[in-house]
């Protein structure tokens, strides 16, 4: 085998096989063909803001509503300038460090790119 072959898009099992045009996860029994993998090779996920600007990993974006803090009787208040946010999978789509505050997830409908 000269190539490796891509990990499972369902489970991200590496122990994926060939078999005639399709590509097998044999741990949970994901089906794919290898055409689809190299279509959307290195296109992710577009994550916008509350304006309509593509966030990237590592923006600098400004909070745009009060937003209380789960569990603490703390506030992120408005104007709260957030630096080098991550992009992840999920409800809230953004991971941070927030000023006075600590880590934290974010939804980007709250926030502005700066």
């Amino acid at each position: 085998m000269t190539d490796t072959l891509p990990p499972c898009p369902a489970c991200a099992s590496a122990f994926t096989y060939e078999m005639d045009a399709l590509l097998i996860c044999p741990e949970c029994g994901h089906e794919w063909s290898a055409q689809d993998t190299e279509d959307t090779e290195g296109t992710g996920r577009e994550v916008r803001d509350s304006v309509g600007n593509i966030l990237n990993d590592g923006d600098t974006v400004t909070v745009i509503k009060n937003l209380k803090v789960k569990g603490s009787s703390s506030t992120v208040k408005v104007g709260t300038k957030v630096r080098g946010i991550r992009l992840v999978d999920g409800d809230h789509d953004i991971d941070c460090k927030i000023p006075g505050i600590g880590k934290m997830g974010l939804k980007s409908q709250f926030v502005k790119k700066v």
